[in-house]
């Protein structure tokens, strides 16, 4: 059965929310590249690589919401569809973190496979870090749209976004898959 609308839920208007938007995201790309520059040692005891296979449960877990946030929607849920979206955001900034120690900690790891697979591996990897990286303004402006209840604007953007960070998060697991055993 199709639910109203959840209540309108944010009161900051567009221009400066965007404003603040592409702040974010420009913060966050430049984190992603310094720190994958920076290396320091991990703490006693620790594998730092236990942080790529965080990412890998989190990111499955992120593709699972993104396909329960889609039926949701269809179903005319908002109310499951809202709650199920921010779970996929919280856990996708819980990713960002673990990504970044992993990276901090372990450095850059070298895929080790050779022929065919290097070069699916390294197309899959080049696909993942470009959408990534230019998805997350459009993934803020549409839970934005959502969260200003401007549902016709934010339905527009999401068609184009969904399948975007769907693809993101289910390649990161495909990353983690293929280079696992090099670890």
């Amino acid at each position: 059965m199709r639910q109203p609308f959840p209540p309108r839920a944010l009161d900051v208007p567009e221009k400066p929310a965007k404003r603040w938007i592409w702040i974010l995201s420009s913060i966050v790309l430049l984190a992603v590249v310094v720190l994958n520059r920076v290396q320091v040692p991990a703490p006693a005891g620790l594998d730092p690589h236990v942080f790529a296979r965080i990412n890998a449960v989190i990111n499955s877990a992120v593709s699972l919401l993104l396909i329960a946030g889609l039926f949701t929607a269809k179903a005319g849920n908002w109310r499951m569809h809202r709650r199920v979206m921010l779970t996929a955001m919280v856990l996708s900034i819980c990713f960002l973190i673990s990504y970044l120690l992993h990276h901090l900690f372990a450095g850059e790891t070298r895929f080790g496979g050779a022929g065919t697979i290097k070069i699916v591996y390294y197309v899959i990897l080049a696909t993942h870090i470009l959408l990534a990286g230019l998805s997350l303004p459009f993934i803020l402006l549409t839970a934005y749209r959502a969260l200003r209840a401007d549902h016709p604007r934010h339905r527009q953007l999401a068609r184009r976004v969904w399948p975007v960070w769907f693809y993101v998060s289910v390649s990161g697991v495909v990353v983690y898959l293929l280079i696992s055993p090099y670890y």
